[in-house]
Formats: C-alpha cells, sequence, structure tokens
C-alpha cells in the first residue's frame, strides 16, 4: 500500500534543498524505467540548477517531498543530465501520450502522472490522470476526466507517431524565455521539434533569442519558411539580423521576403553593419519621442510589459521623424530622472545630454568601455548626421564579448560524483 503520492505536473517546478535549508535548483521532469510486470520504476530526478543547467538527481538521495519541496541529503551530480537508453521522462514523453483503456471504454491522453513511495521506500509510477475524447462538437468542449492505475491502461503510440505536445508546452507556460530554452534544449531532438511546433511565434522567438546560434538555424530550418519568417517576425530585430547572418545570401533572402516588410526592412538595415559594430549590435527599436512630449507619455510606452528592461531605462529625444533613422538626436532621459519630475513635464527640459552617442562603426569593445564607464545599460547609436539609428544595450555586447559556448558552459568545476 502506498504512503506517499505526488503528481508530477505538480512536482515540476517544486524547490530542491539540501538538509541545511540551502536551495540547490528546481525539480524539471522526473525520470524512469519501465518494468515487464510492474508500474515503471522512479530512478531520479531532473533538477536545474544555477548556471541553468539540468542534472540528475538519483532517488535514492532524496529524503523527502512534501509541501511544494523536495530534500535530498545534499550530494548532486554536477554533470549535465544525458538521457540513457531505456529511460523515460515522464513530464517530456509520457505527458500527451494516448493509451487504451483495459476495460473497453475507449482511449485517452494522459494528462498527468503521479509517483508513489511504498512502504519500503522505492518510487513507482502509480495513479495516471486521463482524459477522454470530448463528446460535444463544441471548440470549447473538452473531454470527461478519470484516473487509473498503469496496470489498467496500455500504450498504444505507434512508433513514429508524433506525441501530443499541447500539455508539455503548457507546463512550460511558466518559466522565464532563458529557462524555457534551457529546458527546450535538453529535450530529445524529435520531442524538441515538436515543442517548437506547438509553442506560440512569440513564445518561441522568446526562447530562441535565448539560445546559441546553430540552434537557432537548425530549429528554424526545421519549422519551414512560413513559419520560420513568422517566429523571425517576432524576435527582436538585431536577434533575427544574427540569425540570418548565419546563413547564407540566398537563404536569408528568401526568409527575408517571407516576412513582414517592416520587420524585414529593420533587418536588412542590421544586416549592413559589420557584426562586431556598434550598428551590428544594436537594435533598431528605441523609444523615440519629441522634446515636447510629456514625463507622462514616455512613462506610459516605458510601461508596455513585452519592453525589454535595458530599453525601458531610457527614451531618446530627437528632432523628426521619429522612427529610425530619426531626425537628429537630442540626447536622452533616463527612466529614473523622470521619475523625479510631474506628469506634465516636457522632455525636453529634463535631457541629459552628457551621454554621447556611439556611431555605428564603434567596435564592441568600444562600446562595452563607454557602457561601464558612465555606468548605463544602454547606448544611443546614431550615423554620420547623428540621426538616430539604434540602441545598444549591456546584453547586446555581453553576447558578443562572452565565448560562443556560454550557455552551454558548466556553471560549477566541482568533480561530480559518480551516477548511480
Amino acid at each position: 500500500m502506498s504512503t506517499q503520492r505526488v503528481f508530477v505536473a505538480r512536482l515540476t517546478g517544486c524547490a530542491v534543498f539540501d538538509p541545511a535549508g540551502d536551495r540547490l535548483g528546481r525539480v524539471r521532469d522526473v525520470v524512469v524505467i519501465y518494468r515487464k510486470d510492474d508500474p515503471p520504476r522512479v530512478v531520479g530526478l531532473v533538477v536545474e540548477i544555477p548556471g541553468r543547467r539540468n542534472v540528475f538527481l538519483s532517488i535514492g538521495r532524496v529524503t523527502s517531498i512534501a509541501s511544494g519541496q523536495v530534500i535530498t541529503t545534499g550530494l548532486i551530480n554536477v554533470r549535465r543530465f544525458e538521457q540513457r537508453g531505456g529511460e523515460v521522462r515522464v513530464m517530456t514523453e509520457l505527458i500527451g501520450r494516448s493509451v487504451h483503456l483495459k476495460d473497453a471504454s475507449g482511449t485517452a491522453v494522459i494528462e498527468d502522472v503521479a509517483i508513489e513511495r511504498d512502504r519500503l521506500g522505492d518510487w513507482q509510477v502509480g495513479q495516471l490522470f486521463l482524459r477522454k475524447p470530448k463528446t460535444s462538437a463544441s471548440p470549447f468542449a473538452k473531454g470527461p476526466t478519470t484516473f487509473a492505475q498503469w496496470s489498467d491502461v496500455l500504450d498504444q503510440q505507434v512508433a513514429g507517431e508524433a506525441q501530443s505536445a499541447e500539455l508539455l508546452v503548457a507546463s512550460f507556460s511558466e518559466l522565464k524565455p532563458a529557462d524555457l530554452a534551457n529546458t527546450l534544449l535538453d529535450l530529445p531532438e524529435e520531442r524538441l521539434l515538436e515543442v517548437a511546433e506547438e509553442l506560440s511565434d512569440d513564445r518561441l522567438a522568446d526562447a530562441l533569442e535565448e539560445m546559441p546560434e546553430d540552434e537557432q538555424v537548425h530549429i528554424l530550418e526545421a519549422l519551414g519558411d512560413e513559419r520560420a519568417a513568422d517566429v523571425l517576425d517576432a524576435m527582436e530585430p538585431d536577434d533575427a539580423a544574427d540569425v540570418l547572418g548565419a546563413l547564407s545570401d540566398v537563404r536569408a533572402e528568401q526568409l527575408l521576403e517571407l516576412m513582414e516588410p517592416e520587420e524585414a526592412e529593420d533587418v536588412r538595415a542590421l544586416l549592413e553593419h559589420g557584426p562586431d559594430t556598434a550598428g551590428g549590435l544594436m537594435t533598431s527599436e528605441p523609444i523615440v519621442l519629441s522634446a515636447d512630449a510629456t514625463v507622462a507619455e514616455a512613462l506610459a510606452l516605458i510601461r508596455r510589459h513585452e519592453l525589454h528592461p535595458a530599453l525601458a531605462a531610457a527614451v531618446y529625444v530627437t528632432l523628426p521623424p521619429y522612427e529610425t533613422p530619426t531626425g537628429r538626436l537630442l540626447g536622452v532621459v533616463h527612466f529614473q530622472r523622470m521619475l523625479r519630475y510631474p506628469p506634465h513635464e516636457r522632455l525636453g527640459s529634463i535631457i541629459d545630454d552628457t551621454v554621447e552617442p556611439v556611431p555605428v562603426s564603434a567596435s564592441a569593445a568600444e562600446v562595452a568601455r563607454m557602457l561601464a564607464s558612465y555606468n548605463l545599460v544602454a547606448l544611443p547609436v546614431v550615423d554620420h548626421a547623428r540621426h538616430l539609428v539604434g540602441t545598444v544595450t549591456v546584453d547586446d555586447v555581453l553576447d558578443y564579448l562572452l565565448p560562443d559556448d556560454w550557455r552551454s558552459q558548466d556553471a560549477d568545476d566541482a568533480q561530480p560524483e559518480v551516477r548511480r
């Protein structure tokens, strides 16, 4: 008889602590192995530790799973998790799978899996939370749900058949873009592409922006031309330009032709500059306002939730036109400075004219020195006539200066314990 039951969907995201109460990471998945006559046995957890690295935590190292947290002995293998033959990841591979009910009541889809700890301390798959096909023609209707034991179902997935990724995508809904990117890259190749197909354009674009360039290219190429162009439209222009710059000129032009004309125009402008220059690093979509605009108007634009924090740190005041390339740059108004003035104050009266813009030809090293010297998170970029053409942010510079493989480098050089 089971003494403890935990549903994996609720376990995912829970914090992992050592005996002293120090947080080690978060649960991302549960690893099981199939057995001939018994339910699958739990062998461990996939845990994300600092550095956005997924590692394996043997179930034998887990002393408690309760109250939304996992307690371990404190010993964790810090080697990056690699799935072994015969191992199955519950969130990644089981949830969303179709099964046949042995009571002849039809088929159902696994929406959650419970793992249970018996009196001997061993963990295994217990109840399955299933959803049967809907009986109503309404697009808003859902099928009835039921619980079943592992022994009550037969796996009916056909070899090569795409497994539904809808439920897995839903479980990723709260992940930040960097965490989503890391989670996607840890999925098996086929599953990664299934999930990429299921993600919305905006969500996939956010994740791609956090991935190494070769992975970006691989995923976009697998999506098909029309979908790839839609995702590129949703990416920040500088990130889209970086991806297209890694392709052949012919292939890049094919995708640019499929993009929205306005988005493609911004990307083409960025591709004209070298990748190691301010023009190649910048984004062409800063917040630009006139000198007559008020603090209230500027703050309203900064509040937009989709705006990157570095871009929200300041607004740029120019002569008309106010779309890049703008009229002549008059100066910068920092967010913190705006907070010191009443809402009706004109931006032209509170410009910080001490911030010198950088030319499009400035090197990445020069931009980095200026950001560090003046404690800034963004700098305006201008052409030879001092027209504002974009802004380069500190994260753009860091992405360029860090090694190409910095996202996959281990965050800890400690010697790992032997797995299992």
